[in-house]
């Protein structure tokens, strides 16, 4: 089947259509937090919530058979000043000319949201607490500099959640989480001291869910209203159904499968209403939705082409929300992006094959949409059929960027040592762009980005930034008087150890904050173990509660400079430290012999133990350290080399490297080799990203490499794709996703964006349109290097 003129055409309005800025839900939450002055805040949260059902636009498109947007635009972005305020203040202005992300803002929102909105806000965000109570000192390397990030963490919504379909959404619907909770709060008692938070709790739920129904009513009511004025017969039909449909979802439920798609929506919309989330995954979707499917075909009561066809409508309902963030967080996370993660095949819990029919739909809709959401996700595992691996292989060979594919069993075992259980350990689905997670988890998998290659600068310039001459880290003596490698790599252990010091004290700080003004009952609505507890996320209701990820930026540059360092220098004795110090500080100009010794050095990602063994004492180090802290929960913090947009940023405030690499240059991703580095086969990078030890890293680790497109054309060229891929999980790998359009393609929509509007392209850990991206970060994407043979 290709995309019916449908699907085409809500497709074409999703590609040429800006993101537009709404302000509807932040009223609605405004003029509901004044009217609830004084009450517990988890309370003044589900309030607002259902206040914000009863209250946005209800707009159904033309075409639509699966409804609902969070506000008045078809492609809307909302604000969230409970989170931060001061940010938008300061930016809404350039919103539509900003170089990355850019928002469609009338002058009249503007003036509305400045004199109606951020006014009730001063002084009550998150933002404004984090920022008060943290100090100059962490202020200084660890606030919008690009050495170490956490704001996402400060100025937006938390997300990182994949709701419990399978215990607690599809089998209760909103009327059943309902009723749970009142007869839990007939089982309390105001007058028992450690009941009262529980009814709070449980009061709030009461408000998630009766917002959930209203939402859906309303749905249902403009549907029956927009039937009795359409005049085309099979529009009118369509209509009564989508009224029936909203009638009993999400009340109820699902009984079929386009009712269970139209739930699964109604879900991560009011997750969208809730905070905006970043990373709010659907999960594990063909082991939930199978069962719905094979009923209903078993009835007579659908086909495939039919049931594609409601799962071409989900895919392009993700992708119509835009993430609304700072120009600084969307320097880390460019394109649009907001990681909703859905994840396919694997195994299920008692070991056998967990592929289905959904599982290869997914696949389908994915290569005919060529949305950038939602993000998919394969896991395979060694027996997995070989129709899966290659519909996978496949879907690679379109050059989108998708699937990111993942280790099965590396997966499990990331989660096995944060001690999960077995049987959820074995369900696990993937979170963000490529971090191991569970429906049952409480966890920031994108708390604090940190760069290696900062704390080798701040080594080797006496604790200052190379480009601004300030002391940002911990004062170092004079590089020139560095006598041996040892003592190189004790100045580097010195500064990321003060990195890492300041990104736990941020986060540690957030989660004060969040605990005590960023209750989450929605989310928590989705979480078997909050609702019996009657506890909310933030208090550690969940199952698992998983310490903040850190997230490594700049293995391969850091390791690369180390190794030309050990070998020019120390081992050759070619050039002295100093010589080094004078050339990355003059960007190379004027050294340019010394640049091209340093280029020829041995380079990660080409299965070299020189240069490979040097970042695997890195990585090392950088689990010891991080996970020697615990946060506020009492969890230790976790390590990640995952893959946004992070090594563009990270690299633009940072002078040159040793490595050859000239200053405000990018850095690089995950254990990915470094632009341009990876000279040898792909086999050879896959070699050298697989000395890592993946299962200790349980944020996750991802490898980001190109392909030539005439290695993936032809079957027997898939298979042999497929047979690596094996190999690498075999020996310990995690992920992999690959990037195959060729630079001519690349360039051309560089020069004519008109004509590549859909064009897909793999950022990170995520896809995103093309021409949806900064030029900085499309030049980056072309300068990987291409692997011509496997």
């Amino acid at each position: 089947m290709t995309m019916t003129k449908r699907i085409e055409k809500i497709r074409d309005n999703y590609v040429n259509t800006k993101p537009h800025i709404s302000y509807e839900r932040a009223w609605s939450w405004t003029k509901s937090f004044k009217e609830s002055e004084g009450l517990p805040h988890i309370l003044r949260v589900g309030k607002a919530f259902k206040a914000t059902c009863e209250e946005i636009s209800v707009n159904i498109w033309e075409g639509e058979l699966i409804v609902g947007t969070s506000g008045e635009f078809r492609k809307t972005a909302i604000l969230t000043p409970e989170f931060g305020w001061q940010w938008i203040d300061e930016e809404i202005d350039t919103f539509p000319e900003r170089k990355q992300d850019p928002y469609d803002v009338t002058r009249g929102q503007v003036q509305f949201i400045r004199e109606n909105i951020f006014p009730y806000w001063k002084g009550k965000s998150v933002e404004e607490a984090f920022l008060v109570r943290t100090s100059d000192e962490t202020k200084k390397i660890g606030v919008d500099t690009g050495f170490l990030d956490t704001d996402s963490k400060w100025r937006n919504g938390i997300g990182e959640i994949s709701p419990d379909y399978i215990d607690v959404l599809l089998p209760k619907g909103y009327a059943g989480i309902k009723k749970d909770a009142e007869m839990h709060l007939a089982q309390l008692d105001e007058a028992v001291a450690e009941d009262k938070k529980k009814i709070d709790f449980y009061k709030s739920i009461v408000l998630i869910a009766e917002g959930m129904m209203i939402l859906g009513s309303r749905y249902a009511e403009k549907a029956r209203e927009m039937a009795t004025e359409e005049t085309d017969p099979l529009r009118k039909k369509e209509l009564e159904e989508i009224a029936e449909i909203c009638t009993h979802v999400p009340a109820n439920p699902p009984k079929n499968f386009r009712e269970a798609i139209q739930f699964v929506w109604f879900v991560q919309l009011g997750g969208i209403l809730s905070e905006n989330p970043l990373a709010w995954n659907p999960g594990r979707f063909d082991q939930y939705m199978y069962p719905y499917y094979e009923a209903d075909l078993k009835a007579g009561a659908i086909d495939y082409d039919t049931a594609l066809e409601y799962v071409q409508c989900l895919w392009l309902k993700y992708s119509e929300w835009a993430w609304t963030i700072s120009k600084n967080t969307a320097s880390f996370f460019a394109g649009y992006t907001n990681f909703e993660n859905l994840t396919i095949g694997g195994t299920k819990v008692d070991g056998t094959d967990a592929t289905n029919a959904i599982s290869y739909m997914a696949i389908q809709a994915t290569k005919e949409c060529m949305t950038h959401q939602p993000t998919l996700s394969c896991r395979i595992h060694p027996d997995c059929p070989t129709e899966f691996m290659e519909a996978v292989t496949e879907l690679v060979s379109t050059g989108c960027g998708f699937p990111a594919i993942h280790g099965d069993r590396t997966g499990y075992q990331m989660l096995s040592n944060l001690n999960y259980e077995p049987e959820d350990a074995k369900d696990w689905n993937n979170c963000g762009c490529v971090v191991p997670h569970s429906r049952k988890t409480f966890q920031w998998t994108s708390a604090a980005s940190i760069s290696f290659a900062a704390a080798l600068e701040f080594a080797l310039n006496e604790g200052k930034s190379r480009l601004s001459g300030q002391s940002v880290s911990l004062h170092e003596k004079d590089p020139k008087t560095f006598t041996s490698f040892d003592e190189v790599m004790a100045a580097w252990k010195k500064q990321f150890k003060y990195m890492v010091k300041q990104g736990v004290i941020s986060l540690i700080t957030a989660q004060e904050i969040h605990r005590e003004i960023g209750h989450r009952p929605f989310m928590s609505a989705c979480n078997e173990s909050c609702l019996e507890k009657g506890q909310d996320l933030v208090d550690g209701g969940a199952k698992y509660n998983i310490g903040p990820v850190f997230t490594g930026v700049g293995l391969s540059v850091t390791a690369n400079s180390l190794a030309v360092i050990k070998k020019l220098v120390f081992d050759q004795g070619k050039y002295t430290l100093s010589d080094m110090i004078d050339a990355i500080n003059a960007d190379w100009e004027g050294y340019e012999n010394l640049r091209q010794e340093a280029l020829a050095c041995p380079k990660y990602g080409n299965d070299d133990a020189y240069v490979d063994a040097i970042a695997k004492s890195l990585e090392s180090f950088f689990y010891d350290e991080v996970t020697a802290h615990k946060d506020l929960y009492g969890n230790r913090f976790v390590t990640a080399f995952m893959g946004i947009s992070n090594y563009l940023p990270t690299g633009k405030v940072l002078g040159a490297t040793p490595d050859g690499r000239y200053a405000k240059d990018p850095i690089s991703e995950g254990v990915s080799p470094y632009t341009g580095t990876d000279t040898s086969t792909c086999l050879a990078a896959l070699r050298s990203a697989a000395k890592m030890e993946h299962d200790i890293h349980s944020g996750g680790t991802l490898l980001n490499l190109r392909l030539n497109q005439d290695l993936v054309k032809t079957k027997r060229g898939r298979s042999n794709l497929g047979a690596m891929l094996q190999s690498y999980f075999a020996i310990g790998g995690f992920h992999v996703q690959f990037n195959c359009i060729s630079n001519d393609v690349l360039l051309d929509a560089q020069k004519h964006p008109e004509k590549y509007r859909s064009l897909l392209v793999r950022v990170a850990g995520y896809s995103a349109q093309f021409t949806n991206l900064s030029k900085e970060m499309q030049d980056s994407i072309m300068a990987r290097n291409v692997h011509e043979a496997f």
